[in-house]
């Protein structure tokens, strides 16, 4: 694009160029590749509500569990330990937890009885043990402790000695859980979880308890997936887990509430699913501590002295998990879809351009493939991309063009010259730009008055002759014997050392088709003319317009593109046949110069 110099600049439209290729291969591949996109993107569209405004659930959770456990403990009064019935209801098995949508149901314990703040032996662990008071330090306080050490080692029992601390005596002791859990009972216990959501961009709020609800219905996954009330064991039936097994150690459950709201008024459905999964690792060794659980401690005081029930509870912590999304009809949300799919519909171009690419001549002219079946498809391929595609070379200082005569192709030569003539120089071969024979109609008809001759045209008739005798001034370099030497400077001189033709021959300065698009005067007014149609062409200056114009003509002619003609070399003898055909007062020409 231009740089923007005025509004004329500014106040402009741009479009790009269409290249229509009619192929029913191609076509069909376009229109398969359509279908496939347009279905993809239309069942996007309406499978995932693409054309909604989503936005995230906003919950609150509240849960109640209900249920009866009967537990036999062993009692010890008196130095006679006998087997208790208890009853436990829900304010004895259920802890409200700190943090929200959650809670605990005990499932296991471990009881440490009648504690009171005094001195006793500390419980036999590995850093406990001691076998004299130099094995206890004065106020030390290990974290796995359970008091402070007072620096005496006393026995423990008959057999061992720890160290004496200050502490909730006598100090627990580092029993297993109970195996099969006390409270194992507790699968057949129920939770009811009453969750509210909100969706404030849409001003809808809903509950999943619903008006009509059987207050003795329980979840199910088939038969009854809206009940809000669960059977513990279910939960864990749901989730592949055993109850039991989990009852002993005490693990991490989650209940995964999900929205999926559609709020449109045509197809209204906000209801919610569950899911379950366990969330701690069932895997943990042993050693690693397993499972859930914590303390805590009923006080009371007996004779006037505080006493105190420490219960280790393990047992099962529930995680309520709310998420969703609610959908309604936007506007802006469809066209953003739609804008942001029209792009995939240039797959298509992208995948036919690649094959194109691909498949071309060259890979058919592969040494690899001599005998390649698809050379057919190749070739039409190629022709296509032609088409497409124009190959356009970096400007370089050092890029040159050359053309000869009896050569179908062009030479690209790409360095600089040092002492070495332009035509011993091999170059690179490349096609010739096909001729734009449109131009044509802009030279005057007098240039069709003289038909060739039958068979072939003048030029190529003029290439079968013998080449003439080399007149003796030509240079050595010169192939058709009408060549001058440069009067170049020597580091330049060697741009001027081009021939007409690689090989000897004819000199195309003698075609009459030269005579006709090169040096005819009256052609050469008519293309001035045709550029400008008021030009006046003084005396002075109409040799220097109409050599330049020859020039350009000759270039045009024999390297076929005007982008190709800027870098192009006119050889020495046409050179030197248009400056005698429109000399220079002066006599001194400056020859070559670089466009860049």
């Amino acid at each position: 694009m231009p740089a923007c110099c005025s509004w004329n600049d500014v106040l402009q439209y741009e479009t790009n160029k269409v290249t229509r290729i009619q192929s029913v291969n191609y076509g069909t591949i376009k229109w398969v590749l359509h279908v496939i996109i347009f279905s993809y993107v239309s069942f996007a569209l309406v499978s995932d509500k693409l054309y909604q405004r989503k936005e995230p659930v906003i919950s609150s959770v509240h849960t109640k569990v209900k249920g009866i456990a009967e537990v036999i403990e062993n009692v010890t009064e008196g130095g006679v330990t006998r087997p208790v019935q208890r009853i436990f209801d829900t304010a004895d098995y259920t802890f409200p937890m700190q943090q929200g949508n959650s809670f605990f149901v005990m499932t296991n314990f471990l009881k440490s009885e009648g504690q009171e703040q005094k001195l006793c032996p500390e419980f036999p662990t590995r850093s406990a043990h001691c076998y004299s008071d130099q094995g206890c330090k004065k106020g030390w306080m290990d974290p796995q402790s359970k008091g402070i050490q007072t620096g005496r080692c006393i026995p423990y029992d008959e057999r061992r000695k720890t160290c004496e601390i200050s502490a909730w005596c006598p100090a627990e002791e580092g029993k297993d859980a109970p195996r099969p859990a006390l409270l194992r009972s507790a699968e057949n216990f129920t939770v009811l979880i009453k969750n509210n959501i909100d969706f404030p961009g849409h001003n809808y709020t809903t509950r999943n308890i619903l008006p009509d609800l059987n207050v003795s219905c329980t979840f199910h996954k088939t038969r009854n997936p809206q009940c809000p009330i669960f059977r513990l064991g279910d939960i864990f039936q749901e989730a592949g887990e055993n109850f039991s097994e989990v009852a002993v150690q005490g693990g991490i459950m989650g209940i995964e509430i999900y929205w999926d709201c559609n709020l449109d008024s045509w197809s209204h459905h906000c209801y919610p699913r569950y899911s379950f999964r366990r969330l701690d690792d069932k895997y943990t060794n042993e050693s690693l501590i397993p499972g859930y659980n914590f303390r805590y401690a009923k006080y009371y005081k007996e004779n006037k002295v505080e006493k105190r029930t420490l219960i280790k509870a393990f047992g099962i912590r529930f995680d309520i998990l709310v998420f969703g999304t609610g959908g309604k009809f936007d506007i802006i949300q469809l066209v953003v879809y739609i804008g942001s799919t029209l792009s995939y519909f240039g797959l298509a171009t992208v995948f036919i351009d690649f094959l194109i690419t691909t498949y071309s001549s060259t890979f058919c002219r592969s040494s690899v493939y001599p005998y390649c079946k698809c050379c057919e498809f190749c070739a039409v391929n190629e022709y296509y991309y032609g088409k497409k595609c124009e190959s356009v070379t970096e400007p370089k200082p050092t890029l040159k063009y050359v053309s000869f005569v009896d050569e179908p192709h062009i030479r690209i030569v790409d360095k600089q010259l040092l002492g070495k003539s332009l035509q011993l120089v091999k170059g690179q071969e490349v096609l010739r730009p096909q001729m734009d024979f449109t131009d044509l109609s802009r030279l005057s008809l007098f240039l069709h008055n003289s038909p060739p001759a039958p068979g072939q045209p003048e030029e190529v008739q003029l290439l079968c002759k013998e080449a003439p005798p080399r007149s003796g001034p030509s240079p050595g370099w010169c192939q058709c014997g009408n060549c001058l030497p440069s009067r170049l400077p020597e580091n330049r001189r060697a741009l001027e050392e081009l021939c007409c033709r690689r090989a000897p021959g004819p000199c195309i300065t003698t075609s009459e088709l030269f005579r006709k698009l090169v040096l005819s005067r009256q052609a050469l007014q008519l293309l001035l003319l045709y550029q400008e149609p008021l030009l006046v062409l003084e005396e002075e200056a109409a040799n220097r317009r109409l050599r330049h114009c020859a020039y350009r003509c000759y270039t045009i002619w024999r390297f076929g593109s005007q982008d190709l003609a800027d870098f192009a070399i006119l050889p020495s003898c046409c050179r030197w046949r248009i400056r005698k055909a429109f000399p220079k007062t002066e006599g001194q020409y400056s020859g070559f110069k670089y466009p860049y």
